[in-house]
């Protein structure tokens, strides 16, 4: 898998695995739950790994494959064999923080059987001793909440690096009169600012012409407005991305999404991009008929 990173992501039932995978999922990685671990060696054969666009790939793998302890060091060394040297991610938690989350989710232990949660939560920390031992990284995850750990796993994937910019940026303008997008996380509403709908010459344009980018940027309370809301802006997106948000869709609506929506839509893309967080733009109304107001 030239180029390309396998983690086995492993530990103990109620310690994460999930949410873990989930990071990968989002930083780009091919991801399979609950992988057995004899299948492995032939999946990782398999044309996928040549797909450019992907990272990696990230497998949970645990005590729910009931020969996983058995086949684990065999797994380990046809992978090797393959010229593949997967990264051992083991989750851990104390016994009540497991406890607790089982509580809360009331989900069985995957190795319960006659025993009570608890001998069951022991009998695993025991039995996965001897992988804890050799992971690559083990993660205490009793105090983190899913963001946390979420991270955690992404800081992780970096391997020292800059983290990449994962989350999904959008600036979409609309009219208010076509209804307000479903998708929006922000929403501010443009009708306080002069309309060139009621400008003869200005009316059938839109806001990526020049003449209302001129009449709507130009306007001095355009220019108050787009300082205050950029600057709370460039505050509030490091906060968004910090909390590993995978999307975050910034609407700006007039009457008809046609003129100034689309103008400012258009400054704040350009403004977002100089600070290279590289945004989306939609224009979800710009083309709906000019109608009466």
């Amino acid at each position: 898998m030239a180029k390309q990173k396998v983690y086995i992501i492993t530990g103990l039932s109620g310690s994460g695995k999930s949410t873990a995978i989930q990071a990968f999922e989002d930083a780009s990685f091919y991801c399979v739950d609950n992988m057995p671990m004899e299948l492995l060696p032939k999946f990782l054969e398999l044309p996928f790994r040549e797909t450019p666009d992907l990272k990696g790939a990230a497998f949970v793998m645990d005590m729910r494959s009931k020969n996983f302890i058995q086949n684990y060091a065999s797994g380990i060394s046809s992978m090797e064999a393959l010229g593949i040297s997967p990264k051992i991610i083991f989750l851990d938690a104390d016994v009540d923080t497991l406890l607790k989350r089982y509580s809360q989710t009331r989900r069985h232990h995957p190795i319960a059987h006659e025993k009570s949660l608890l001998e069951s939560i022991k009998s695993e920390k025991k039995i996965m001793q001897s992988i804890k031992q050799v992971a690559h990284h083990v993660i205490d995850t009793s105090t983190y909440n899913v963001h946390t750990l979420k991270s955690v796993i992404l800081d992780l994937i970096a391997d020292g690096k800059e983290a990449a910019n994962l989350m999904k940026l959008n600036i979409l303008s609309f009219g208010y009169k076509y209804g307000i997008p479903n998708d929006a996380d922000l929403v501010m509403d443009l009708r306080f600012l002069a309309n060139p709908y009621f400008v003869p010459e200005l009316k059938n344009l839109d806001g990526e012409s020049a003449a209302i980018k001129e009449f709507v940027l130009k306007n001095p309370e355009t220019q108050v407005f787009l300082d205050k809301y950029t600057t709370l802006l460039d505050y509030l997106i490091p906060l968004y991305k910090r909390e590993n948000k995978a999307y975050l869709t910034i609407a700006l609506g007039c009457t008809g999404g046609r003129h100034r929506s689309v103008a400012i839509a258009r400054s704040i893309f350009e403004h977002l991009n100089k600070k290279g967080l590289t945004p989306g733009i939609i224009h979800r109304d710009i083309d709906r008929d000019v109608k009466e107001i």
